[in-house]
């Protein structure tokens, strides 16, 4: 035992530190400074122990060993708040906090009297439900009061017109390792919205798969071997001739609806509509109205909107976590476009990302 603890530790000492972990999708500890203020504060010996856990020999493997007694050998209910049904890894999200779902309507209130107070907009709120709204109750877990946020936010802003999507989905539209909803499942959702909306969008689509496998955020939290995914993308031949141009460079950049390189990126998800972008537009030579559509959103929306642009002539969206909303004036002419909000349970319910 003796050896085993020293090899470990002379490995810890001289193995290179990793900067980033792909299965958990985060940046790890780098060695603290080491000074004289860092030492007398405590502030190295707390950051030094973080930097060995980060950092230690076999470190997915025994989180692999942790999850699989909790879960299986304990009979612990979740691990982390992960739990497994049907193969599906799914985050036990809880309690609603209603000060984020205040914060979120305070913001969209903002926003609504900044931009679109007395203008010839219609508006309109959807909720894209997490996983644990389909698997908690029926496993006896907790799960956030879903009814109470869209009453809460409804209320808050009674000049939206609320598009309910809880009874259009199930667990089996979302992938199995992942947070997201898969577009090839969307179709029902999407004419829910466009309905919803008053305007007609395409129902024709070519289901294209990506080769590779896709492990979502939750597999590398898990650290357990659970079946991977496979993400499919629905086009036709009104998104292929879409222009997108992506602003989060500073100077624009028009791009594919779809872009396959991030197929092997660190998250495979942003090949839709070039992932978390603060401002995207989507021009439509071949819409099926000469509407516009302005979509405030997060990630879900990266593979919804493609679905809706077929309707409209121009879309905008915005995603407020990555640029001040007070900024968007400078950016976006509003005038007599619809305007959807379109945000998950698990951004408004940590709605502090808002800016």
């Amino acid at each position: 035992m003796g050896g085993v603890l020293l090899g470990l530790s002379l490995v810890c000492w001289f193995k290179p530190a990793k900067e980033y972990s792909d299965s958990e999708r985060r940046k790890l500890a780098e060695f603290p400074q080491l000074n004289q203020e860092t030492i007398l504060s405590g502030r190295f010996m707390k950051d030094f122990e973080t930097y060995t856990l980060d950092q230690f020999p076999l470190r997915d493997a025994l989180r692999g060993v942790k999850s699989f007694s909790t879960l299986y050998l304990f009979q612990e209910k979740e691990i982390n708040d992960l739990y497994v049904k049907d193969g599906y890894v799914i985050k036990a999200e809880y309690p609603l906090s209603q000060p984020m779902i205040d914060n979120a309507a305070k913001k969209f209130q903002s926003i609504y009297e900044k931009y679109l107070k007395g203008k010839d907009t219609d508006l309109f709120l959807s909720i894209v439900p997490d996983k644990n709204y389909f698997a908690g109750e029926d496993t006896g877990r907790l799960t956030m009061d879903y009814s109470k946020m869209a009453a809460s936010l409804t209320e808050q802003l009674p000049y939206f017109r609320y598009l309910d999507l809880f009874d259009c989905l199930k667990l089996e539209d979302y992938y199995y390792t992942d947070t997201h909803w898969k577009q090839e499942n969307l179709l029902f959702a999407a004419q829910t919205l466009a309905s919803g909306m008053g305007v007609p969008i395409s129902t024709e689509y070519e289901t294209k798969e990506v080769t590779e496998d896709f492990y979502g955020v939750y597999y590398g939290q898990l650290a357990l071997p659970v079946k991977p995914d496979k993400i499919k993308y629905l086009t036709n031949n009104i998104l292929e001739n879409c222009v997108v141009t992506n602003y989060d460079t500073g100077m624009p950049v028009v791009g594919p609806m779809y872009d396959l390189s991030k197929a092997t990126s660190k998250d495979p998800y942003e090949l839709f509509l070039c992932g978390n972008s603060a401002l995207i537009t989507i021009e439509n030579p071949n819409a099926l109205t000469s509407k516009e559509l302005i979509v405030f959103r997060d990630s879900f929306g990266s593979s919804m909107v493609p679905l809706l642009a077929t309707g409209y002539s121009k879309v905008t969206l915005v995603d407020i976590r990555y640029i001040n909303s007070g900024m968007l004036g400078g950016f976006i002419k509003f005038k007599d476009q619809d305007v959807l909000f379109l945000y998950s349970t698990l951004v408004l319910n940590s709605s502090t990302s808002f800016k």
